[in-house]
């Protein structure tokens, strides 16, 4: 995961890497259009092997799948190291742009519980500066 462009997933991308994150244990490819009908067998495919090559999903078992054998496939990446390096490599270059406040004010406006998140990060301020 080197260079930024290599970072960034496409909205397919995460939509299977979204599947994949909210199952409980690893799935073949065709299983992927029986949770996400929109996206067919064939996408599927193409994008795990993009994801494969990123190194986003890594190949957890071979398993007996009707009378062939499959590749079951794992996340390789948590959806927090992904937002973390996702707001590192594509977001915070633009600092010398968008002021880190700006930054943290985007954040509280549109958490689910700003209260809490606010309470969160001035818990982690006062370990970070005692």
């Amino acid at each position: 995961m080197g260079n930024k462009e290599s970072f960034i997933m496409s909205k397919r991308e995460l939509d299977i890497m979204n599947v994949l994150w909210e199952s409980e244990d690893s799935l073949i490819a065709s299983e992927i259009p029986g949770i996400k009908p929109e996206i067919s067998l064939n996408t599927v495919q193409s994008v795990l092997r993009q994801l494969l090559k990123k190194k986003f999903v890594k190949v957890a078992k071979i398993v007996q799948s009707g009378t062939v054998l499959s590749r079951s496939f794992a996340p390789a990446i948590s959806p927090d190291e992904y937002a973390l390096t996702y707001v590192k490599t594509a977001i915070y270059p633009f600092q010398q742009f968008v002021s880190k406040e700006l930054l943290f004010e985007l954040l509280v406006e549109n958490a689910e519980n700003p209260d809490e998140l606010i309470h969160k990060l001035k818990d982690y301020i006062v370990k970070r500066h005692g």
